[in-house]
């Protein structure tokens, strides 16, 4: 990925850090400023700086920063400085975050409460809203906010797979794989939705878009990365699936809706098309055997699977609402303004 520019003092030290070897460049500057940046308060999960410096120190786990010796993945001082920012992004989840309560930890009665938690409650919709009235700049900008996640589909629950095993384990491949392409790189839902920017004239490359996506989305993909690498919250990142998928079939539909409304294609409309059949199969999966299952056997789970799930509603919630906000006012939603062809 390019090096995303830095979105405050926390970013431009992290930025010239990681422009350094590895062996002869001292943290503590970064240390400071993210010191610093906790004294200041205010929401992690809309704080452009945070969330700027965590989308690249988790990027050193996924393809890595263009230019960054890649030997600072495992830096030790650069993971403690991580770990700071992740206890204070967590602490804010838990406590704006409202899990519900399950009294059965059996497959189908977890399923039964995921299926609950994640029914539509008639709330404002961002799919409803782009499957009539969004414009065609505004198709394009849903494809820029999504990119950043999108783009490396499914990679973040992907972690998981090492941290499961029997059944779970089983399950969660199941969904992957099909997430892959079941072997066909042209059918990797990572493929489809870069078919889908190129079809509306933006740029495919991953990472092309990074400093234009505001920190409410961001922070969505970085509480999978924080679920994904850390094997004390695999109960999180299981649920967060679950929720995903329970609730992508109908949306979908919407936005492939949208998008045909404005002219364009079978190519560009089949990301969308293609998630509204294979969703519907993959919530059963995540609800029963991946989640369900994982709380059989390991009870203890329970809690964290019930967070995971009511943490992505909530996340995306958010920065589907400021979404919407936006473009009910005629505003943009990115940080500026994409250029296409």
């Amino acid at each position: 990925m390019p090096m995303p520019g830095p979105r405050g003092p926390m970013g431009e030290a992290l930025v010239a850090l990681l422009h350094g070897h590895p062996a002869a460049t001292d943290v503590a500057g970064l240390r400071r400023q993210a010191d610093r940046n906790a004294q200041e308060g205010g929401r992690a999960t809309d704080d452009e700086d945070l969330q700027h410096t965590l989308l690249c120190l988790y990027e050193l786990h996924y393809r890595g920063l263009a230019g960054v010796d890649d030997r600072w993945e495992w830096h030790p001082d650069l993971l403690a400085v991580r770990a700071a920012l992740e206890e204070r992004f967590e602490d804010e989840l838990h406590e704006r975050v409202v899990a519900p309560a399950s009294e059965r930890s059996d497959a189908r009665g977890v399923a039964d409460t995921l299926f609950a938690l994640t029914a539509d409650d008639g709330g404002p919709s961002l799919s409803r809203f782009v499957a009539k009235k969004a414009t065609e700049e505004q198709l394009r900008e849903l494809l820029v906010l999504r990119s950043v996640y999108q783009l490396k589909e499914a990679d973040p629950h992907t972690w998981a797979i090492p941290r499961l095993s029997g059944a779970p384990k089983a399950a969660l491949v199941e969904i992957q794989a099909d997430e892959y392409g079941d072997g066909r790189p042209e059918r990797m839902h990572s493929a489809l939705f870069a078919q889908a920017m190129r079809g509306t004239g933006l740029d495919d490359t991953y990472g092309a878009y990074v400093d234009l996506v505001p920190a409410s989305t961001l922070a969505s993909l970085n509480m999978m990365s924080m679920f994904g690498l850390h094997r004390r919250l695999r109960g999180a990142i299981v649920g967060h699936l679950a929720a995903f998928e329970m609730t992508s079939s109908i949306p979908n539909k919407l936005y492939g809706n949208g998008f045909r409304r404005h002219g364009h294609d079978a190519a560009t409309t089949r990301y969308f098309d293609e998630h509204v059949e294979a969703d519907a199969v993959h919530e059963q999966i995540a609800g029963r055997d991946l989640a369900g299952r994982l709380a059989e056997q390991e009870p203890a789970l329970l809690p964290d699977i019930l967070f995971g799930a009511a943490a992505c509603l909530a996340v995306d919630g958010w920065a589907g609402e400021r979404t919407l906000e936006r473009w009910q006012r005629g505003e943009s939603a990115l940080r500026a303004k994409v250029s296409h062809d």
